[in-house]
């Protein structure tokens, strides 16, 4: 679990619940009172073959242990003579995770996806987790102002969770998206609201990368 001593006060109020950067210090940002989620964006060109190449192949690797455990598995799957900048991406977004939650153990999940993995606007019931999308769409997520907390609760439909469908908020492909869940160790916090995007309609294929920490309940 997340330590309480992460939380970090802010110096003034924040009235958006989100911070978008350009840098990978950004992602420490998730650990402010009001922030729920923290986008790092990203250039991923130099990986445009690499993926394009994993796309032709049906990938779905779930591994968990220390970043060395997991690369292990990795390597099992990708080549890594044929992806090897895929493979030290993959690295450094377990060495980002690991600098944010100051924890040596997670959950990893690679898949090529498509499918609808999670179509209604949702929270997750763990503390923290990492995305990144890195071929298809990426993340829906809400700003706190166009949330109907009342039927997020209620698990109601997304034209009633959603206020206003024209505000609704999109990761960019190659964006590390850091997500608090609702067992962020912070009280009244107001977890991440997200769903993946729609893609059997359209036939597009994503390809995913997913990290918790071991408190997570949904893997």
């Amino acid at each position: 679990m997340i330590s309480s001593q992460h939380i970090i006060e802010p110096n003034f109020k924040n009235k958006a619940n989100w911070d978008i950067g350009t840098t990978p210090t950004i992602l420490e940002q998730i650990h402010l009172k009001d922030i729920n989620i923290a986008i790092y964006e990203r250039d991923i060109n130099a990986l445009t073959s690499e993926i394009n190449n994993l796309l032709k192949q049906d990938i779905e690797l779930r591994s968990s242990g220390d970043i060395d455990r997991i690369i292990h598995d990795v390597v099992k799957v990708i080549n890594p003579n044929k992806h090897p900048l895929f493979i030290q991406d993959i690295k450094e977004l377990l060495q980002h995770f690991n600098t944010t939650t100051e924890l040596n153990n997670f959950r990893l999940l690679l898949a090529t996806i498509n499918s609808n993995m999670c179509r209604r606007f949702h929270t997750d019931i763990n503390d923290l987790r990492m995305l990144c999308t890195y071929s298809g769409p990426g993340t829906l997520w809400l700003t706190d102002d166009n949330i109907n907390h009342e039927a997020l609760r209620e698990c109601a439909d997304n034209n009633q969770i959603v206020l206003e469908e024209s505000k609704i908020k999109q990761a960019k492909t190659g964006s590390i998206v850091l997500l608090k869940g609702a067992m962020y160790p912070q009280s009244k916090v107001k977890a991440a609201v997200h769903r993946s995007p729609t893609i059997e309609e359209s036939g597009e294929k994503r390809l995913l990368l997913r990290i918790d920490t071991n408190e997570t309940l949904n893997f």
